[in-house]
C-alpha cells in the first residue's frame, strides 16, 4: 500500500474518508460537502446508530454531486487534536475499513487548522501499522483474501509539513514490522543462530552487531545462559548491538535487554503439548529490542543506546538441564534450578549482568515475555513494569500512555526477594509456590542489576495479540517498539541535545 500526501482536492475515484465527532457533528469542511450533496450525509447519519463516537465507521453510497464511489464516515468521539493515538487509531481503522469493502484507492480529508500536518501524519501512521500481514508462507490465497487497498492520499493543506513529520514515523513502523516479522516466523527458521543473523542487518543503517558464540560465553561465565541452551542441537548466542547517536559518541548509553528464547519447550519441565506453538513468540523481547535498535538508527535518533538479546532454545534431551542443577552465573552468583521451565530469568542474569558490567549505561531496561502469572494480573492490556527506580518507572509508565503501549507498576521488595533464597546456592530460580510468579520472577532478575536505574517489562500478555487491534491485526503485535522509541525520545535524546 502507498501512502502520500496531497492538497485537498476531491478525488474523483475511490472512497473519500470524512471525520465525524460525537453527536454526529461533521468538521465544517464535511458540512460544505454536504451542502453540496443535498444533505445526503445528514440524511445517511440519521437512518444509521452511527453517533461519531471513537472508531465507529459508516459507509454510504456516495451522491453524486461529490464523484466518488463511497464516502466512510469516521467518528473521532470527543476529539482531541493534540491525541496522537485517537488519530493514529482512526488511520488503523480507516485501513481495515476500506480493506473489508474491497476498497483500492481512498482519500482521507483532514481539516485545516494548526495541527493539520501533525494529524495527517498520525492517520497515515495509523494505516501503516495496521497495513501489516506476515503472509509469506500463504501460498493459496484468493484474491478477496488479500488486502484490497493500493493507495490512501491524505489531503491536507500543508503537505511538506506533513511529509516532515510522518518521515520519522515511517522508520518507527519500520522497526514495528522487523518485530512482528522475527515474532512471527516459526522456530525452524528463527532459532538463535538465525535470529542473530537477522540482526545482522541493522549494519545497513549504522548499528554495530557483534555475536558471541557458546565459547566466548563460557570464557565469560555465563553458565545460566548456557545451561537453559545446553539440551538443544542449536547452541545459543548473546546479540550486542550499538547505536552511537550522540554528539559525543562516549557518553554513556541507556540500554535494553531482550529474552530471546526462539522456542520453549520448558526443558524437562516439559510444557503441556496445547498451545506450546504458541511458544515460537517467547522471543518476543529480544525481537523488540532489535526492532527498536531499527527504529531508533532509522531516524537517526541523537542518543547512544545498546541493545542486547539473549538468545536460546530450551528444549528436553539427554544433554538437557535437570531440575534439581546448579549453574554458576557470569555475576559469580549460583543458581539452583528448580524448574527448568522458569529459564527465561536465567537467560536474563547473564545478559543483565554482562550488558551492565561491559557499558555501564546510565538505564537498563529488560524486556521479556516472562511469566504467564503477569497474564492472570493484567491480562492482555497492560505489561507489568517492575523498577529499582521510581523516576525510571514514571518515565517509562508516561511513555507507554503516550503511545497506547500502556505499563502497570508492580512491587518489589524484601519480603519477595526472600522468597527466592535458595537452600543449595545463592538464589533459586522459581519460589516454589503459585504466589506473586510475575513478582518474584522479577525479584529474581533485580539481584544481577547492581545499583543500576532499572526496569523490567514482562510482555507476556501484550507480544501476541489474538484478536485485531486498531494498530495492529492479531498475531505479533511488536509491543515495546513504540514505547521505547519515546521513552528514548522524551527522557535522553531530546535532553541531551542535537
Amino acid at each position: 500500500m502507498k501512502i502520500k500526501f496531497v492538497p485537498p482536492r476531491l478525488p474523483r475515484t475511490g472512497t473519500l474518508v470524512l471525520f465525524v465527532g460525537e453527536g454526529r457533528k461533521l468538521s465544517p469542511q464535511a458540512t460544505q460537502l454536504d451542502r453540496r450533496s443535498g444533505k445526503a450525509l445528514t440524511r445517511a447519519l440519521g437512518a444509521s446508530r452511527f453517533k461519531g463516537k471513537a472508531e465507529e465507521t459508516l459507509a454510504i453510497l456516495a451522491p453524486a454531486k461529490l464523484g466518488v464511489a463511497r464516502v466512510l464516515l469516521v467518528g473521532t468521539g470527543k476529539a482531541d487534536p493534540a491525541d496522537r493515538a485517537l488519530w493514529q487509531h482512526c488511520g488503523g481503522v480507516i485501513l481495515a475499513a476500506l480493506n473489508g469493502a474491497g476498497e483500492s484507492e481512498a482519500a482521507v480529508l483532514v481539516e485545516a487548522g494548526d495541527r493539520a500536518a501533525e494529524i495527517a501524519a498520525h492517520v497515515a501512521y495509523g494505516a501503516r501499522l495496521r497495513s501489516y500481514r506476515f503472509d509469506k508462507y500463504r501460498t493459496k490465497e484468493k484474491s478477496e483474501q488479500k488486502p484490497s487497498l493500493k493507495t490512501l492520499s491524505i489531503l491536507v493543506d500543508d503537505v511538506a509539513a506533513a511529509r516532515r513529520r510522518f518521515a520519522p514515523l515511517d522508520k518507527i513502523a519500520d522497526g514495528v514490522f522487523f518485530t512482528r516479522d522475527l515474532v512471527s516466523e516459526p522456530a525452524n527458521v528463527i532459532y538463535p543462530e538465525t535470529l542473530a543473523d537477522r540482526a545482522k542487518e541493522l549494519t545497513e543503517l549504522g548499528v554495530t552487531v557483534e555475536i558471541l558464540d557458546e565459547k566466548k560465553m563460557a570464557a565469560l561465565g555465563m553458565g545460566a545462559l548456557l545451561g537453559v541452551g545446553q539440551g538443544s542441537a542449536r547452541p545459543p548466542r548473546l546479540l550486542v548491538m550499538q547505536w552511537h547517536g550522540a554528539d559525543d559518541k562516549k557518553q554513556a548509553p541507556v540500554a535494553f535487554v531482550g529474552k530471546g528464547i526462539t522456542f520453549d519447550t520448558g526443558g524437562i519441565s516439559i510444557k503441556p503439548s496445547a498451545g506450546m506453538e504458541d511458544m515460537k513468540w517467547d522471543m518476543g523481547g529480544a525481537g523488540a529490542v532489535i526492532g527498536l535498535m531499527t527504529a531508533l538508527a532509522g531516524r537517526k535518533a541523537k542518543v547512544n543506546v545498546v541493545g542486547v538479546g539473549a538468545l536460546a532454545e530450551n528444549m528436553p534431551s539427554g544433554t538437557a538441564q535437570r531440575p534439581g542443577d546448579i549453574v554458576k552465573s557470569m555475576s559469580g552468583q549460583t543458581i539452583e534450578v528448580l524448574n527448568t521451565d522458569a529459564e527465561g530469568r536465567l537467560v536474563l542474569a547473564d545478559a543483565l549482568w554482562y550488558c551492565q558490567d561491559r557499558f555501564k549505561p546510565r538505564a537498563m531496561i529488560d524486556l521479556a515475555t516472562l511469566t504467564g502469572a503477569i497474564i492472570i494480573a493484567l491480562g492482555h492490556e497492560h505489561a507489568g513494569l517492575y523498577s529499582n527506580d521510581d523516576k525510571l518507572a514514571e518515565q517509562l509508565a508516561a511513555a507507554g500512555k503516550a503511545t497506547g503501549e500502556t505499563l502497570w507498576r508492580m512491587p518489589l521488595g524484601d519480603a519477595y526477594n526472600k522468597m527466592m533464597d535458595s537452600d543449595a546456592a545463592d538464589v533459586k530460580n522459581i519460589s516454589g509456590g503459585r504466589d506473586a510468579g510475575s513478582v518474584t520472577a522479577a525479584t529474581f532478575l533485580e539481584r544481577f542489576v547492581n545499583k543500576v536505574p532499572w526496569a523490567h517489562l514482562d510482555i507476556a500478555g501484550t507480544a501476541w495479540a489474538t484478536k485485531d487491534k486498531p494498530t495492529a491485526p492479531k498475531g505479533a503485535t511488536g509491543f515495546g517498539v513504540r514505547l521505547l522509541n519515546r521513552f528514548v525520545r522524551d527522557n535522553y535524546e531530546t535532553r541531551d541535545g542535537k
